[in-house]
C-alpha cells in the first residue's frame, strides 16, 4: 500500500479514545456533509417548483398554441401545419379548441366564466385533476372547477346554464344548458375559479364559430423540444397566425423563477463553502497536534513530498466522504418529503399544497465534483505548511 495513503487513513480512523486528529477529522467531514446536503436540497426543491408549475400551466394551456394574432376565429385547416407536424409525427398531439367568455348561471348564482371547448384527445390531460364524475364530455356536458362548484354550490348531476356574453345585452341571446359531469381541482386558483370545459361541438354552437375555432393547441411528448417546434412554426405558419408556447405566455412568472434561482444557490452555496473552509482550520489545527510526528517522519528519511502527499490525501478523503455523505442525506431526505409530504404550503398562494423535491443526478455529480476540487484546494496551504517543519525544531525538546 502507498505509504502517504496509509498514514492518511490512519489518522482518519485512529481508535485513540478523545483523539483530537479524529474529532477534528469528523467535524469537517461534518460540516461539509451539512453544506453539500443543503445546497442540493436548494436545487431539488427549485427544481421540483419549476417541474410542478410547468406541468400545471401546459395541462391547461397546451406546450404550443396556435391562433390568430387578433384573437379572430381561423379554419381548422391552418396551411403548413400539416407539413410541420409530418417533421415531428411522435412529438406532437394536435387538437383544436374554442375559448370564449361567458356567464355561468345556477339558479339565482351568477358568475363570469372563461369557456374552452376541446376535443376528446384534447381533454385526456384533465384525468389525472379530477376530484368527482368523470373526465368525459358529451355534447350537453360540462367539467367545471371545485372552487367555482362550491363557489356556487353546484354538484355532479346538477344543470347550469351558460350565456354568451357578447349577446347577453342583445335581443337575441345564445345560451346552452348543460349537466355538470365533473368536477376538478389543479390547484391553480387562476383555473379553478373560471374555467369550464365543454365539448368542441357545443363550443361551436354556443359561440355561434359556424364551423371555425379559435385555434390549435400541440401538446408534446418531450416537452424540451418547445423551442425547436415553435421556431419551425413560426416558419412555415404566415401572417395572421401566431405561435405561442406556455413558457412565453407566462413569461413574467418563468422569469421570476429563473432571477430567483441564482441568488438562493448563491446563498446555499456559501453554507458549503464553509464546510470547505472548515477543512483547512481542521488540517491546519492536525498539523500543529502532528509536528512532532512530521519531524520524526522526516529524521527518518521520508521527504517532505510525501509529508505532503499525506494531508493532501487526507483532504481529498474528507472531500470524498463529505460530499458523499451530503448527497446521500439530500436524497434521503428527498424521498421522503416526496413521500411524506412532511413541509406543506398553503396551495392558493404555491399552486402545491407541498413542497416537492426533486432529485437531479446531473447536478449531485456537479456539486461532488466541485466539493472534490475545492476540498484537495484547501488542503494545499495547510499541506505546503506541513512540508516547512524543520526536523530539528519539532524534535529539539524530545
Amino acid at each position: 500500500m502507498n505509504f502517504p495513503f496509509y498514514l492518511s487513513t490512519r489518522y482518519l480512523r485512529s481508535t485513540q479514545k478523545g483523539s483530537f486528529t479524529r474529532i477534528a477529522s469528523i467535524l469537517s467531514v461534518a460540516g461539509l456533509a451539512v453544506g453539500i446536503a443543503a445546497l442540493l436540497i436548494t436545487l431539488f426543491i427549485l427544481n421540483g417548483f419549476e417541474r410542478v408549475i410547468s406541468q400545471k400551466i401546459s395541462d391547461f394551456d397546451g406546450h404550443i398554441r396556435i391562433r390568430h394574432f387578433l384573437s379572430e376565429p381561423i379554419q381548422k385547416d391552418i396551411a403548413g401545419l400539416d407539413s410541420v407536424q409530418a417533421i415531428y409525427p411522435i412529438q406532437i398531439t394536435r387538437s383544436s379548441f374554442i375559448q370564449g367568455q361567458a356567464l355561468l348561471r345556477k339558479g339565482k348564482q351568477a358568475e363570469g366564466v372563461i369557456v374552452e371547448g376541446l376535443e376528446p384527445r384534447g381533454m385526456r390531460f384533465i384525468s389525472s385533476m379530477m376530484v368527482d364524475g368523470v373526465p368525459i364530455i358529451n355534447p350537453d356536458e360540462t367539467i367545471i372547477g371545485q372552487r367555482l362548484a362550491e363557489q356556487l354550490g353546484i354538484s355532479v348531476g346538477d344543470r347550469i346554464v351558460l350565456f354568451d356574453i357578447e349577446t347577453l345585452h342583445g335581443s337575441q341571446k345564445r345560451l346552452g344548458q348543460f349537466k355538470v359531469s365533473g368536477l376538478y381541482h389543479s390547484g391553480m386558483a387562476e383555473y379553478d375559479n373560471s374555467l369550464v370545459f365543454i365539448s368542441l361541438e357545443a363550443a361551436i354552437k354556443l359561440f355561434a364559430m359556424d364551423e371555425k375555432i379559435s385555434g390549435e393547441v400541440l401538446r408534446l411528448n418531450n416537452p424540451s423540444m418547445y423551442r425547436t417546434i415553435s421556431q419551425a412554426l413560426s416558419n412555415a405558419l404566415a401572417y395572421p397566425y401566431m405561435v405561442i408556447n406556455w413558457k412565453e405566455k407566462n413569461r413574467a412568472l418563468f422569469k421570476w423563477m429563473d432571477v430567483q434561482r441564482w441568488p438562493i444557490l448563491f446563498i446555499f452555496g456559501l453554507i458549503a463553502l464553509v464546510g470547505v473552509v472548515n477543512i483547512i482550520s481542521a488540517l491546519a489545527m492536525i498539523i500543529i497536534d502532528k509536528t512532532r510526528q512530521i519531524g520524526l517522519l522526516n529524521s527518518l528519511g521520508l521527504s517532505n513530498g510525501d509529508i505532503k502527499k499525506v494531508f493532501l490525501i487526507k483532504g481529498l478523503i474528507i472531500g470524498v466522504v463529505g460530499s458523499l455523505s451530503g448527497s446521500a442525506l439530500a436524497v434521503i431526505l428527498s424521498v421522503m418529503q416526496n413521500t411524506f409530504k412532511w413541509i406543506k404550503v398553503p396551495e392558493d398562494v404555491y399552486f402545491m399544497d407541498f413542497i416537492p423535491l426533486d432529485v437531479n443526478w446531473m447536478d449531485i455529480g456537479i456539486i461532488i465534483l466541485f466539493a472534490l476540487i475545492t476540498s484537495v484546494l484547501a488542503a494545499l496551504w495547510p499541506t505546503i505548511r506541513a512540508g516547512q517543519i524543520d526536523p530539528a525544531t519539532a524534535l529539539k525538546y524530545e
